[in-house]
């Protein structure tokens, strides 16, 4: 006998600490009440064309790396050192504190056979330049950390729009029945300017927004129940729910809430039993967890990021994001360096540089990086001058959306090449801009989908990652 509050939203309640809900689907489609076909899926006619990748890891880093200590060099910096910018147009900056043009922190060598310029900040990612696709010439259309991130992730500066993890789900769908196709991995410190707007569905179904997985403790909360129940128990339940969801569908028609949310149940079932298998790093030797940095206090958090990614990848994630740098303030935990780029990167570098070339390496070596595509992003670069109130040679360096770098690796690019360029001093971006609808464009590209034709219609318009924007950029593409 239920009890007043046992209602029909106290039992979707209570199914999502346990394996009620998660068995809800199977029933439903087991009886024939529910057609698959029903449950909100993925895109069709996808991919479009033949894919020269199959899955992608995107790596988020928040706050704004100096390209200008980083991929892009410019030598003529250090001659101007300390001199004043010779412009005639007052730059715009975020905070609009004009100090001195300062030379780069860290030195720049040519790498490997391509001669990729490549600087002691990234030292292990700089041993594989041979690998990597280089673009300096970004350019974005905000210099404030919230709307750039969602820029960045979406195409578009306000928030509510699918990123693109959401759309590759939507189009693609997931490789294994048992883990979500888009699995997020936050930085243990924080999450990034806006927060999990920057995994969000938008208006795609709910089914495809971003899981966001921890690295400690339990991978998902409440994945498992929090008390033991009888299996007799478990059966009543279940029959119980599929009745009570049978009844509101017939009332109300198949609505996306409902539909996701027993869509979830069901994927939760399943992930009760992959989930532990997967996030067991113990199970790598000793070896492959020192690679990736697990053995050292600086690089254990990144590390255990980047590991738990490829065996994601192995198990059939569509798409992994990990988010380098936290929240904003102070002290600042991400790439933010107004203050101190010296400071700031060697800390954040420092984190990340070995882990990330495990990762590649790793990808390499199992022979998934020829279908894998890995990205490595930030919001905007930095300026070429100093932040600074008076007219000194100052520490940090402001905010640049005029000009930046990115790189890309794997899944059918042109490796070992930079793509672009800035001006003599890196300010702004003078050769072959590259928007991020263009990024987004090429992205999608390589997995198969061409970026006008994925579209969701959405309050009458037929909505896509690029806007009505957006160009292939053909020269990153392997022949």
């Amino acid at each position: 006998m239920l009890n007043e509050d046992f209602s029909r939203r106290g039992m979707l309640s209570f199914a999502t600490g346990s394996l009620t809900g998660p068995a809800l689907a199977s029933l439903l489609l087991r009886d024939g009440k529910l057609r698959a076909e029903s449950v909100p899926g993925e895109a069709q006619g996808v991919p479009h064309h033949a894919p020269t990748a199959k899955r992608v890891v995107h790596l988020c880093l928040c706050g704004g790396l100096s390209h200008l200590d980083s991929f892009d060099y410019k030598p003529e910096l250090a001659r101007f050192h300390g001199k004043s910018l010779e412009s005639s147009e007052r730059p715009e900056t975020f905070f609009n504190q004009i100090g001195l043009l300062r030379k780069n922190d860290w030195e720049f060598r040519q790498r490997g056979q391509s001669g990729l310029w490549i600087s002691d900040l990234f030292p292990k990612l700089a041993e594989l330049a041979d690998d990597l696709t280089i673009v300096r010439s970004m350019v974005t259309e905000s210099a404030n950390h919230t709307p750039a991130t969602f820029e960045e992730n979406s195409g578009f500066r306000l928030n509510g729009f699918p990123v693109m993890g959401s759309w590759i789900s939507w189009g693609l769908g997931s490789e294994t029945d048992d883990l979500p196709s888009y699995v997020v991995l936050p930085d243990g410190r924080g999450f990034p300017a806006g927060g999990t707007i920057n995994w969000s569905n938008g208006f795609l179904p709910a089914q495809h927004q971003g899981t966001a997985f921890q690295v400690q403790g339990d991978p998902i909360r409440d994945l498992f129940p929090s008390r033991a129940s009888t299996p007799q128990r478990e059966r009543d339940s279940q029959e119980l729910l599929a009745q009570m969801n049978q009844e509101h569908l017939a009332r109300t028609g198949l609505e996306d809430s409902l539909q996701a949310r027993i869509r979830s149940y069901e994927l939760a079932a399943k992930m009760q039993l992959a989930v532990p298998e997967v996030t067991d790093l113990n199970a790598e030797t000793e070896a492959t967890r020192a690679m990736y940095g697990l053995d050292r206090e600086e690089t254990a958090d990144f590390g255990r990021r980047c590991l738990l990614t490829r065996r994601l990848l192995e198990h059939g994630v569509r798409f992994v994001q990990l988010f380098s740098g936290g929240s904003f303030g102070s002290p600042r935990i991400n790439w933010d360096g107004h203050e101190d780029v010296h400071e700031n990167h060697s800390r954040e570098a420092g984190r990340m540089d070995q882990p990330v070339a495990a990762l590649l390496r790793d990808l390499k070596e199992r022979g998934m990086l020829q279908d894998t595509l890995v990205l490595c992003t930030t919001e905007f670069g930095r300026t070429p001058f100093t932040q600074s109130s008076e007219f000194v040679v100052g520490a940090g360096r402001d905010h640049n959306m005029y000009g930046f770098s990115i790189w890309m690796a794997g899944g059918g690019l042109k490796p070992g090449m930079a793509y672009g360029s800035t001006d003599e001093i890196g300010w702004k971006t003078v050769e072959k801009p590259v928007h991020w609808y263009d990024y987004h464009a090429t992205v999608l590209h390589l997995l198969g989908i061409d970026h006008e034709r994925l579209t969701y219609y959405h309050n009458g318009i037929q909505r896509r990652l690029t806007n009505v924007h957006g160009e292939v950029l053909r020269e990153l593409l392997r022949a």
